[in-house]
This record gives C-alpha cells, sequence and structure tokens, in this order.
C-alpha cells in the first residue's frame, strides 16, 4: 500500500498528484467490490478493504487537511463514479438526454456523493490531525472515530433529500465474515466493523512506513475479534419456518426497455409474460401457489384495457390454480386520471374484470418513490422535461400497508430500490394492529431494463441479499431483465435466472416467523453507538493532542 511519507519536503505537488491519481483508481477497485461478476463474491470484502484503507491511510498520514480532502474527494469520485455510471444510460439511451447532458448530470452526481466521503474524512481529520504516533492506544481511538464517522455519513446520505443508500460499503461484505452482524444491528453495523478495519489497516500501513517504533498488532487484532464475534452470533438463528413450503414462479420476460412503453411493441411484451406466466410447472406433483411477475409488467393503468385483456391474465390464474402477483401503474382515483401510483395486484383464481378495474383485489403501492423518475423534486421540473420519461409522477403510498395473504402465508411486496432502505423493509415484518401480523415473505419486483446492461441489476441483488439477512426472511426477486433470484433467509442465493434472459424459475420457498434484533430495534441501536463513540474517541483524541 502506498502512502506518502511524513516529512514536508516529500510532499511536494508531484507527490501530491500521483497520491490522487492513486485514490481515484483505488476508488474505481472500490465500486468493483459492488459488482460481483467476473469476480467471486467471497473476494469482493477484500476489494473493497484495501480500497478503503489506502484512502484512510493517504487521508490520514497527508502533510495538510486540504490534501486530505483532496483525497477523499478523488477516491470518491472514482467510487461513484464508476459503480453508479448506470446512470447515464437511463437518461441518455431511454430518456433521450444529450450524451454531453446527461454525462454531466452523471458527473455532477458522483462529485455531490463523494462530498459524504469528503466530510467524513473531514470530520476524521479534525479529531486526529497528527499520525505519528501510533501507540495502540490511539490505533483503537482512530480506527472508532474513522468507522464511526463513516457509518454516520453512508447513514445521512441513505436519508438525506429521499435517500440514496446505492454503495454502501456493507453491501460487499454480504459473503464476509462481519454479515453475521446484519440481522442483529442492521446493515450499518457491517459498515461500522468494514470502516475500523479499513481504517486499522491504513494506520498500520503508515506505522510500517514510519518505522519508527514497534509495530502495534493490537488494532488488527480487535478487527479479527469483531470478526470472530460477528461469524458466532450469525450463527445463531432468529427465526422458525412457518406452514408448508409452496411453490413460487418467478417471471422475466426480458423486455428493452426502449419496447416496453413503446406503443407498438408494449402488448407483444403484455404477451410474452402471459405465455411464461401459463407455462405449466416443471414437476406436476409440484403445483403453483404463486407467480410473481415483475414491475409495470403492464404498462398502462388497469382501466385502458378491455376486460378480456384481464380476463385472460385470470384464465391462466384458474388454469395454474395460483394466484398472480403483477406489477401496474394502478388509477385509484374515480375523479383524476392523471393520478396513479406505482403498484402491484394480486390477482386471485377466483377474481373478476370488474374487481381489478375497480382495484377491489389486494395492492401494494410504492412509497419511497426514486427522484425524477416517479416524483419531481421542487426546481428540478426543467431536468426532468429534458428526458423522455413515461407515466410521469406517481403518487406515494402509506409508509405501512395491509400485507397480502397466499396460501396463509403473509406476503409484503417492495418495488424498485425500495429494498435498499432496510428500516422501511422491516415495517412490514413486524406486527401492526391496524394492519396484520406481519410479513413471513419479501417480494421485490423490478425493472433494470432502464440501466441495461450494466452493474446495477448486481449491485441491487447485494442489497436484496442484504435485507433477507437483516430480517430473517426470504427474499424472492421478480425483474424484468434481472437479476431475477430466490433468496434464502440468511442471505444466501437459492436459485437465480440468467440477467438478459427470459423465462420463469420456479422455486420451492418456506416462509419463516418470529423476529430478529434488528426488526425489533431497527437502525437507533448502531446509530446510537456510533455517535457515542465519535463523541468519546474524538474527544479522547483531541485530549491528548492538546
Amino acid at each position: 500500500m502506498a502512502l506518502p511519507p511524513t516529512s514536508p519536503a516529500a510532499n511536494q505537488a508531484p507527490a501530491g498528484k500521483n497520491l490522487s491519481a492513486l485514490l481515484f483508481f483505488a476508488g474505481l477497485a472500490h465500486a468493483i467490490s459492488f459488482a460481483p461478476d467476473p469476480l467471486p463474491f467471497a473476494a469482493l470484502p477484500y476489494v473493497q478493504l484495501i480500497s478503503l484503507a489506502v484512502c484512510f491511510g493517504c487521508a490520514l498520514s497527508a502533510s495538510t487537511h486540504r490534501r486530505a480532502l483532496l483525497y477523499a474527494g478523488w477516491f470518491g469520485l472514482g467510487s461513484f463514479g464508476a459503480g453508479v455510471y448506470w446512470v447515464y444510460l437511463s437518461m441518455h439511451h431511454f430518456g433521450g438526454m444529450p450524451a454531453w447532458a446527461a454525462g454531466g448530470a452523471t458527473l455532477i452526481m458522483a462529485l455531490v456523493l463523494s462530498l459524504f466521503y469528503v466530510v467524513a474524512i473531514g470530520v476524521l481529520r479534525l479529531l486526529s490531525p497528527d499520525n505519528r504516533q501510533l501507540s495502540w492506544h490511539r490505533q483503537l481511538l482512530v480506527g472508532a472515530v474513522a468507522a464511526s464517522v463513516w457509518t454516520l455519513t453512508e447513514w445521512l446520505r441513505g436519508t438525506l433529500f429521499s435517500g440514496f443508500p446505492w454503495l454502501n460499503i456493507a453491501y460487499a461484505h454480504i459473503d464476509g465474515v462481519y454479515a453475521g452482524l446484519a440481522p442483529i444491528f442492521g446493515v450499518y453495523a457491517v459498515s461500522w466493523s468494514a470502516a475500523f478495519t479499513a481504517a486499522i489497516l491504513g494506520l498500520f500501513a503508515i506505522q510500517t512506513r514510519q518505522n519508527t517504533q514497534p509495530l502495534q498488532g493490537l488494532g488488527i487484532g480487535v478487527a479479527v475479534a469483531l470478526g470472530i464475534i460477528s461469524v458466532v452470533v450469525g450463527s445463531i438463528t432468529w427465526t422458525t419456518p412457518y406452514q408448508a413450503p409452496m411453490f413460487v414462479r418467478l417471471v422475466q420476460g426480458n423486455i428493452p426497455q426502449d419496447q416496453k412503453f413503446n406503443t407498438h411493441y408494449a402488448l407483444q411484451g403484455v404477451e410474452r409474460y402471459i405465455e411464461l406466466a401459463a407455462l405449466p410447472p416443471k414437476d406436476p406433483s409440484h403445483p403453483l401457489r404463486l407467480i410473481v411477475l415483475p414491475e409495470t409488467v403492464i404498462p398502462y393503468v388497469q382501466r385502458a384495457f378491455e376486460p378480456a385483456f384481464w380476463q385472460s391474465w385470470l384464465d391462466v390464474a384458474r388454469e395454474q390454480d395460483a394466484s398472480i402477483l403483477l406489477g401496474l401503474p394502478l388509477n385509484q382515483s374515480q375523479t383524476q386520471e392523471d393520478w396513479y401510483t406505482n403498484s402491484v395486484m394480486l390477482l386471485s383464481p377466483l377474481g373478476t374484470p370488474q374487481e381489478i378495474f375497480h382495484t377491489q383485489l389486494p395492492t401494494y403501492d410504492k412509497t419511497h418513490l426514486v427522484p425524477f423518475g416517479e416524483y419531481v423534486p421542487k426546481g428540478f421540473q426543467w431536468f426532468v422535461n429534458a428526458m423522455n420519461i413515461p407515466l410521469g409522477e406517481f403518487a406515494r403510498g402509506a409508509p405501512r400497508q395491509t400485507n397480502m395473504q397466499v396460501a396463509d402465508v403473509a406476503i409484503a411486496p417492495n418495488i424498485c430500490y425500495e429494498d435498499t432502505f432496510g428500516e422501511e423493509i422491516i415495517r412490514s415484518v413486524r406486527p401492526h394492529p391496524d394492519h396484520d401480523t406481519g410479513a413471513n415473505l419479501l417480494i421485490n419486483v423490478s425493472n433494470l431494463a432502464w440501466f441495461d446492461p450494466s452493474w446495477a441489476s448486481r449491485q441491487h441483488l447485494q442489497m436484496s441479499r442484504m435485507r433477507a439477512k437483516e430480517s430473517g426472511r426470504p427474499m424472492l426477486r421478480a425483474t424484468n431483465t434481472g437479476v431475477t433470484a430466490s433468496i434464502l433467509p440468511d442471505g444466501r442465493v437459492q436459485a437465480m435466472l440468467a440477467p438478459r434472459t427470459a423465462g420463469v424459475l420456479d422455486v420451492e420457498v418456506q416462509a419463516t416467523t418470529g423476529l430478529t434484533p434488528y426488526v425489533r430495534w431497527g437502525n437507533g441501536p448502531i446509530l446510537g453507538i456510533a455517535l457515542g463513540l465519535l463523541l468519546i474517541c474524538g474527544g479522547l483524541l483531541r485530549r491528548k493532542q492538546s
């Protein structure tokens, strides 16, 4: 790990420029840890830790605060520039925005997201400006401050302005040793552990570079102990099976985004989904109980179709003797034609077209909407007008909605990137006196064709896996172009379809009951711990330096 020497003469501009380039490429490596293909999942935690350790090491050993902030900015630009480059695809290829405008908007987005890294490093440097004397207790204090401030800024990034938690460092560790903390304290506990380890590695590299005193390995020992504790507590099973296993079909139609809402091709895409849903079960001895189709598989509001159209879907439900969960925009207003929600509806084998038309079947309405794609932030109508996005502005669903029932199992759907917000997902798992006793099965329906071909679908799979692990519930994913998958309650992928292929995935699903500590507590405990450690350890560092 290349780190700057501490002498002022060695920190002249050329070295600074070289290190800025190093930090940018470390950020690129950091982005790769969130896109598993072609890297194996098991390698991703180490890629994340080493790249973030480079950022911490360079920033903590920088000769000036300004240079430390610059390093953080370059690292963030590399990480977010590569990690969310797919935003460009949606704006230019499918939104019709000119290449220069889409590229500029993507760069601005990466720069804004990088500011959270700059703030984290800025606070860390403020509390620990001098890292030449690295005693064992100072290592632990700096590591705790680094982990705490990083975790809190990750939480802020996932909360402010509706939140964008994409590329939270924890997701690179879904197959790592720290993932065992997720059912107890949630995704931010995994973030804290990963950031602490990266900071300790960075400090250890500084100490190795200085070579002025015996190496202090206690910090690394604490990081290893954290991993051991996480593995031990991760072996605890917090939930138990509920009802008998049932067979579910997940459908992936692979409809290109430029055809999905095109009036010449839209109905052809719907017909493909009907054909896939109607395929007989691969094993006749295992009849299907539920068929799940992606977000907006029906591209127009339900009242735009004649009863015969809906009857064709109900015929499939009757032939399969299974309920059908499908995504569509719903107009639930009797007076406003332009008032609609991004929803899923549960079609019953006993349903009627009239019930669909009048929204009398169980539905879930998306509550966490995507800025610019599903609602227009104040002052940004001009930006949305520069793109050709179908459907327009959706109404929000209620934060807690009644779960649906299939074969006596309570299922909680979520739509698109709603499953990137852990504390929102666990609302449906908790019992609610006005709604139900809590979900036994989670289902995500998405259409990531907006970003194809890109890393977005694989990054999204990492986050869905974390939600399953946090909640102790299986998570089913039905997507238009991928990744369609069945995820076990411990976060492992049970089965998946290859991205950008049309097909069905018939899986046996075991619903669960019981609450993990994270479902009971939410993010409060880990955020409180991080804030407390930041104040206490930061205060101790400042006192030692005064």
